[in-house]
C-alpha cells in the first residue's frame, strides 16, 4: 500500500512539475513573441540620421513648390500678410482673442518699450453647445459681449490713450483663405463647429459687426492664427528668430521668408522685403517617412485619412493613440497581457499622450509610475517589471521618432533659408526657433531627443548659432503684439514723420 501512495505521490510531483515547466514555457513564448513585435516596430520607425536628411530634402522641395503655385504642394505655405513683426518698441494697451475650440481666451497687454516688461491679463470662456450649430450671428454676438465685459474690468494698470481706439489681434484658429493682415474668409469650420452660414464670409467683418452692436468700439489690426502668434511672440523677445514651431496637441510651422522668394506672390512688394509664411506643415508627406503599420491603420480609421500624415506621426493627438495600437497587437498575439485583452484597451485613444510621457520619465526602479498608469488607464492591476520595462521602450520608440522628424522638418526649414550650415569665410548668423506647445514644453524626453537630433543633423560647428527657445502663449500674447505692429496711428505717425 506504501508502494502505491508512494508512486501516487511521484505521480502527482511529475505532473505539477509538468503544468510548472509548461507555464513557463508559454510564458517564455509569450515575452520571445511580444520582443519579436517590439523589435520589428522599432526597425520600422527607425529615423537614422541619412533618412532624416532625405525628409528634410522633401521638406525644402514642398516648400519651394508651396511658394511657387498654390496647390502646388502638400505644404499650403499660406501668406500671412505680415511683414512687420514685433521689435520690443511697442508701447500702449492693446488686446487679443483667441478662438481656436470650443473655448475662448481674451486678454489684454500694456506695452512699455523695451524699458518695461508686458503687464497681461486674460480671461476664458466657454461656447455652450448650441452656439456651436445656431447661426454665425449669434456665436459671434456671444463672444463680442464676454470681450465687452472683458474691457470693462480694466483697471488703473491698463489704460487706452485718450482719443484712440482699442486695438485687437484676433487669433482664429480654423481654415480661413487669408485677404489681407486683416481679413480672412472662413472656408470652413472644424472642431465640432456646424455653422453653414459664416462660411466664405470674412471672419473679421462678422466679429466687427458683433462689436458694434453690443456698442464696443474697438478695430481689428490683425488677424492670425496660432503659429504666426508664436513666431511674433518669440520674435518680441528675441530678434534672432527665424522661425516658429507648434508641437502641441497638433503640429505646424512657420517661417519669414524673403519676399523675391515667393513667385505666387502677386502685390505690392513690401518695404521690409520680408514675409511670414504659415506652412501648415502638418499635411506634409514623403516616401522618406517612416510609417508603419500602426500609423496606416490609424490614418485608414481617422476622420481625414490621407491628410496630416507628418502631424500623425509627432504631436500630442496621435503619440499616445501610437502606443495602444503597439500594445493592442502584443495583447492579441503574444498574450502580452495574459490570457484576457483588457476591455479598456480596445478603446481609441484611451492612452493620451500626457500618460504616455509620465510612463515614460519614469526613473524608479520598479517603475512603479507605469504600473499605476496601467491600473488607472486600462485596469490592469497586475504587471510585472518585464512588462513595465517594454512599455517603457515602446513609449520611446514612438516619441523618439515624432522627436526626430520634428527636428528634420525644421532642418528642412534652416535649409530653405540657407542657415543649416556655415559657408568658408563667412560669420555664420545666430538662429532661434521658437517653439510652443504641451509636447515641447512638458514632454522633457521628446523636447531633448529634438534638440539632439537637430545638433546631429547641423553638425558641431553650425549647432553651435541654432537653439530652440520655448515661446509660451503665441495665440494670445502674439495676437496682442501683432496688433500693436499693425496698429493704425502707428501707421500715421510714420506717414507724419
Amino acid at each position: 500500500m506504501g508502494k502505491v501512495a508512494a508512486a501516487v505521490c511521484t505521480v502527482a510531483v511529475c505532473a505539477a512539475a509538468l503544468v510548472v515547466v509548461r507555464r513557463q514555457m508559454k510564458s517564455s513564448g509569450r515575452w520571445a513573441k511580444a520582443e519579436a513585435i517590439l523589435r520589428e516596430m522599432e526597425d520600422k520607425c527607425g529615423a537614422p540620421t541619412e533618412n532624416l536628411r532625405q525628409v528634410a530634402d522633401a521638406m525644402t522641395a514642398e516648400m519651394h513648390a508651396g511658394l511657387a503655385s498654390d496647390g502646388g504642394s502638400k505644404l499650403k505655405m499660406l501668406i500671412s500678410f505680415i511683414d512687420n513683426l514685433p521689435t520690443g518698441d511697442e508701447k500702449g494697451l492693446f488686446y487679443a482673442l483667441d478662438l481656436g475650440g470650443t473655448n475662448f481666451r481674451v486678454i489684454r497687454v500694456q506695452l512699455g518699450g523695451k524699458e518695461s516688461t508686458i503687464r497681461r491679463e486674460s480671461e476664458e470662456f466657454s461656447i455652450p453647445p448650441h452656439l456651436m450649430v445656431g447661426s454665425s450671428h449669434e456665436l459671434f454676438d456671444f463672444i463680442a459681449g464676454a470681450l465687452a465685459k472683458f474691457v470693462a474690468t480694466e483697471n488703473e494698470d491698463f489704460h487706452v490713450l485718450p482719443g484712440k481706439l482699442r486695438e485687437l489681434g484676433f487669433t482664429f484658429s480654423f481654415p480661413v483663405r487669408q485677404l489681407s493682415i486683416a481679413s480672412g474668409t472662413l472656408i470652413k469650420w472644424t472642431k465640432g463647429f456646424h455653422i453653414e452660414d459664416a462660411v466664405g464670409e470674412d471672419v473679421v467683418g462678422e466679429l466687427t459687426k458683433a462689436m458694434q452692436r453690443v456698442g464696443l468700439d474697438m478695430r481689428v489690426a490683425a488677424l492670425i492664427n496660432d503659429t504666426v502668434g508664436t513666431l511674433a511672440g518669440g520674435k518680441y523677445n528675441n530678434p534672432d528668430v527665424v522661425a516658429a514651431v507648434i508641437l502641441g496637441t497638433g503640429t505646424n510651422a512657420a517661417y519669414i521668408e524673403r519676399t523675391h522668394a515667393i513667385p505666387k506672390w502677386q502685390g505690392p512688394l513690401p518695404k521690409s522685403g520680408e514675409m511670414v509664411i504659415n506652412m501648415e506643415w502638418g499635411n506634409f508627406r514623403s516616401s522618406h517617412l517612416p510609417l508603419t503599420e500602426y500609423d496606416q491603420s490609424l490614418d485608414a480609421e481617422s476622420l481625414n485619412p490621407g491628410e496630416q500624415i507628418f502631424e500623425k506621426l509627432m504631436s500630442g493627438m496621435y503619440l499616445g493613440e501610437i502606443v495602444r495600437r503597439v500594445l493592442m497587437r502584443m495583447a492579441e498575439e503574444a498574450s502580452f497581457f495574459g490570457d484576457n485583452i483588457p476591455p479598456k484597451l480596445h478603446i481609441p485613444f484611451i492612452i493620451r499622450t500626457p500618460d504616455m510621457a509620465a510612463m515614460h520619465h519614469d526613473n524608479s526602479s520598479d517603475l512603479k509610475v507605469v504600473g499605476c498608469k496601467l491600473k488607472d488607464v486600462l485596469e490592469v492591476h497586475n504587471s510585472s517589471l518585464k512588462m513595465r520595462k517594454m512599455i517603457v521602450e515602446i513609449c520611446d520608440i514612438v516619441a523618439s521618432r515624432g522627436a526626430r522628424l520634428a527636428a528634420a522638418g525644421i532642418f528642412g526649414i534652416l535649409k530653405k533659408l540657407g542657415r543649416n550650415t556655415v559657408k568658408d569665410g563667412e560669420k555664420q548668423q545666430r538662429s532661434v526657433i521658437a517653439v510652443d506647445g504641451g509636447l515641447f514644453e512638458h514632454y522633457t524626453k521628446f523636447r531633448n531627443c529634438l534638440n539632439r537630433t537637430l545638433q546631429e543633423l547641423l553638425g558641431e560647428d553650425t549647432a553651435e548659432n541654432i537653439v530652440t527657445e520655448l515661446s509660451n502663449d503665441g495665440s494670445g500674447t502674439g495676437a496682442a503684439l501683432l496688433a500693436a505692429s499693425y496698429s493704425q496711428y502707428l501707421q500715421i505717425e510714420g506717414s507724419s514723420s
